[in-house]
């Protein structure tokens, strides 16, 4: 097969993986657009709107080489989720809708010395233990609730605030994408009812799709990189994925509103209004980067309570010390940013926008942005699957700054909409599925969430990985299944 045809989008076969849209400037396309999936994940894809969603943000002033679909790539608010898009820093813009209404949603993976045989017999236990203390839900409080004042210190220091408060150790920081902390940070631009909403968010989940699930590695494929990382197959391991809550949203939200009013001329030359762009080098751009940068900060902050949080309940369960088990942070990266980074574009090197709207950085070895610990290696790439199939480890590709702008997929990707989820899953039947038949424990605020959230939602993270690792965007280290989960 060398060409596609979904619904009057055509897409041209550049390789194995690779298929491309080609540019029509009498549509106004900017570039071309590349979606990296098999033919069977393509089907799947093409399902919905993500297709011409892609198309419509070539349309980005400033976007540079193509507009990219993730293999997990589905259907979002004007950009699709697994897009990514780079915009010159200079002259082209930035694009909230293409970032999304979660700022920095993102995912850590904390190790410890516990095989599977330890927890095996008490998951029940450790599922109730872990939910009674976590807090999730829509709307839910956190495990820090303070002031305004408190927040905005949050927004600045992002992990550093945490440490100073003992919510963390040093070694935390080193392993976190930017050290926990993006210094373009500008607290001032955050909205004060997105700060009122995130004083009592501080420490929790979320809903949705958010979770928190302990894990055991049941394959290692890259024994050297796994050594580096400190993975071994029957280790148990925890993941933590969730953003910014409320305060992330909200400032989505009054940005997106900002600019469609103050840019309206910019905004109208876009196919969908969700795209809502700022031109680059203006006031409401740089004052959506600073409060862009601010919530990044909060979602590092959110995550690294919970796993202080997680870390308390293991020592309770298992009555030693979290040290002891060795419960130490492997690495935490965002898949909701735009972040200015410098990449090379025609031959030359550029500094750009990158838009990763569920999307994880996967920079190879060698990248100066890279902990030390890792900087000879290569990236920490945490890809989550569904509560009843694998997640995965892989570390950054060679071919993916060439490819994706040092990028690959978040996820497994969504096939099914919420409501049609709720309406095929009972969320009870899919509990006790899961537990009957996979031994994997699930405890969630209600039915409705397990069922939105069921395993026959997702597309194939194997096979999303599968295409990832062929391409060379991001190498398979480990692959992890879950043993208990909570969800919000």
């Amino acid at each position: 097969m060398t060409t596609y045809d979904a619904d009057g989008i055509t897409l041209h076969k550049v390789r194995d993986y690779v298929w491309e849209i080609p540019q029509d400037e009498s549509e106004g396309m900017r570039a071309p657009a590349r979606v990296l999936a098999s033919e069977t994940l393509l089907d799947e894809i093409s399902d919905d709107m993500s297709l011409q969603q892609l198309k419509n943000a070539t349309h980005l002033p400033g976007i540079q080489k193509y507009a990219l679909a993730m293999p997990d790539a589905h259907q979002g608010y004007g950009f699709p989720v697994g897009g990514v898009g780079a915009t010159d820093a200079e002259n082209g813009c930035i694009s909230p809708g293409a970032v999304g209404f979660d700022i920095n949603c993102g995912v850590r993976m904390m190790k410890t010395n516990l095989r599977y045989e330890d927890v095996r017999g008490r998951e029940e236990e450790l599922v109730e233990a872990l939910f009674e203390n976590v807090p999730t839900g829509l709307g839910a409080g956190g495990i820090f609730e303070g002031s305004v004042a408190d927040v905005n210190r949050i927004l600045q220091g992002g992990v550093e605030w945490a440490l100073a408060e003992d919510w963390a150790v040093p070694e935390d920081l080193a392993h976190c994408e930017d050290e926990g902390k993006r210094p373009d940070a500008e607290p001032s631009k955050v909205p004060e009812e997105a700060k009122q909403r995130g004083r009592k968010q501080v420490g929790s989940l979320g809903s949705g799709n958010h979770f928190l699930e302990v894990q055991r590695v049941t394959d290692v494929f890259r024994e050297d990189v796994a050594r580096e990382f400190g993975l071994v197959e029957d280790q148990v391991v925890v993941l933590i994925h969730c953003g910014s809550r409320g305060l992330g949203h909200q400032t989505c939200q009054d940005y997106v509103r900002d600019i469609e009013k103050r840019h309206s001329g910019f905004v109208d030359q876009l196919p969908d209004r969700d795209l809502a762009a700022a031109p680059a080098g203006s006031q409401l751009a740089e004052d959506y980067y600073g409060a862009m940068c601010a919530c990044i900060n909060f979602a590092w902050v959110n995550r690294q309570l919970i796993m202080h949080r997680t870390r308390q309940v293991f020592e309770d369960v298992f009555d030693r010390d979290w040290e002891a088990m060795e419960m130490d942070l492997l690495y935490d990266v965002a898949h909701n940013i735009a972040k200015k980074e410098v990449h090379e574009v025609n031959g030359k090197e550029k500094e750009l926008f990158v838009h990763r709207k569920g999307a994880t950085r996967a920079f190879p070895a060698g990248r100066p942005e890279l902990p030390a610990a890792y900087r000879d290696v290569g990236q920490p790439v945490i890809i989550p699957g569904s509560m009843g199939a694998g997640s995965y480890v892989l570390r950054g590709g060679e071919n993916s700054l060439s490819e994706t702008f040092g990028s690959t997929a978040h996820g497994a990707g969504r096939t099914m909409s919420r409501t049609q989820a709720k309406q095929d899953y009972w969320g009870g039947d899919v509990q006790t599925d899961l537990r009957e038949q996979q031994h994997v424990y699930v405890k969630a605020q209600s039915g409705a969430t397990i069922a939105e959230e069921a395993p026959g939602v997702y597309k194939d993270v194997d096979e999303v990985v599968r295409v990832s690792d062929a391409l060379g965007i991001g190498d398979k280290v480990a692959r992890t299944f879950p043993v208990c989960n909570i969800k919000g």
